[in-house]
């Protein structure tokens, strides 16, 4: 009898002012709950797992991979509001911070959510057109992931009973402040739905937006990355690239060809016809380039050192790569065609005539000579 009182008495000693039995039903109610998340991991989801393996649809894979976490770490939430009950502690702020950590589970899960099925989103912004699913789909994915962020934190704050409301409201003119703030974030946010509403560019497209030119990269609720050939990266405000003038040259499935070439003064008139002859068969006849496009080959002006042909064709790609192979291609075949009918190609060059020369003196041994011209011609 003696040992029972003796544990009785040890079980009514306190701690903190809370009595030892307490305790250890607070700490094994905790261990119970840490146990039965144990089992629920190791039985329940093990047999779930199993049930959705079995099954075509990826949903209930995606939705098995997102809540399995949030629903174990809530039975531990649970665990140890229960503990905290059986040591009586009544602390409002406690309680606060434990539906603060459930509220975080919860808008984490909603956000997790989200993620895993980007995938979905990006098939619904197909609607919008296949070339912009990509664009579209990441413009709502970043708003949905804003949205639970928003609403989560606005939980959180009435949870701590602070009205956000009245909060803004409150800020005077610290909220007109941010509302002005906030202006050009609006202004953008639009500007990023004009973007993509017009399909005016797309991630991956090569553009020039007023002085700026480059690769897309990105383009975000507020701003439009683009990557400069210099390998910078610009970020542009979706308003500015809104209101600039946009010029995209991966819209191009053709690329212009245009040049003037010059032969010399002793060409001859059958020379030239000939010249241009072979040279219109040729690009007619050239595989890359495009035949349903204008194709213009002509002699157009005597210049001051030469005869220039002018020469205006589209090859079959706006691949820069290769367009450069097309256009060297054609330039080696007009070389050709111009050495092979005895012309050549023409450079600056200048003559000077001189109508009289002064007289000069040449002195050999000793002895001056006078010698003299009336007209000379130096070229």
């Amino acid at each position: 009898m003696d040992v029972f009182v003796q544990i009785e008495t040890f079980l009514k000693e306190q701690v903190l002012g809370v009595p030892l039995y307490r305790v250890a039903l607070a700490v094994g109610a905790f261990l119970g709950f840490l146990l039965l998340r144990k089992l629920f991991i190791f039985f329940v989801l093990g047999l779930v797992k199993n049930l959705i393996q079995r099954t075509e649809t990826e949903i209930d894979d995606l939705l098995f991979r997102v809540l399995s976490k949030p629903v174990s770490y809530i039975i531990a939430l649970a665990g140890l509001g229960v503990a905290l009950k059986i040591l009586g502690v009544e602390n409002q702020f406690v309680y606060k911070i434990l539906k603060t950590f459930l509220i975080f589970i919860l808008f984490w899960t909603f956000y997790n959510l989200v993620v895993a099925f980007e995938v979905y989103v990006y098939r619904f912004a197909e609607r919008f057109g296949r070339e912009f699913s990509r664009e579209v789909g990441g413009f709502l994915v970043r708003i949905l992931k804003a949205f639970v962020i928003i609403v989560g934190a606005v939980a959180v704050l009435q949870e701590w009973g602070i009205n956000v409301g009245a909060l803004l409201a409150s800020l005077g003119l610290g909220g007109l402040a941010f509302a002005l703030a906030a202006r050009d974030t609006v202004a953008n946010l639009f500007g990023g739905l004009t973007v993509l509403a017009d399909k005016s560019m797309k991630v991956g497209d090569w553009v020039k937006i007023g002085d700026i030119e480059g690769i897309v990269e990105d383009i975000g609720i507020r701003t439009t990355k683009i990557r400069t050939f210099e390998k910078s990266l610009i970020t542009l405000p979706n308003q500015v690239a809104s209101n600039q003038p946009l010029e995209n040259f991966s819209r191009r499935n053709v690329r212009r060809i245009k040049m003037t070439i010059g032969l010399t003064y002793d060409t001859t008139r059958d020379q030239m016809v000939r010249i241009l002859k072979d040279i219109r068969d040729m690009l007619k006849n050239h595989p890359r380039i495009a035949k349903d496009q204008l194709l213009m080959v002509y002699f157009r002006d005597f210049s001051d050192s030469s005869l220039d042909i002018f020469i205006y064709c589209f090859t079959d790609t706006a691949d820069w790569k290769e367009y450069l192979a097309i256009r060297e291609d054609v330039n080696l075949k007009i070389m050709e065609i111009v050495e092979r009918h005895g012309a050549s190609f023409a450079f600056p060059s200048r003559s000077i005539y001189v109508e009289k020369m002064p007289p000069f003196k040449i002195e050999d041994h000793g002895k001056g000579k006078t010698q003299g011209a009336d007209k000379g011609e130096v070229s």
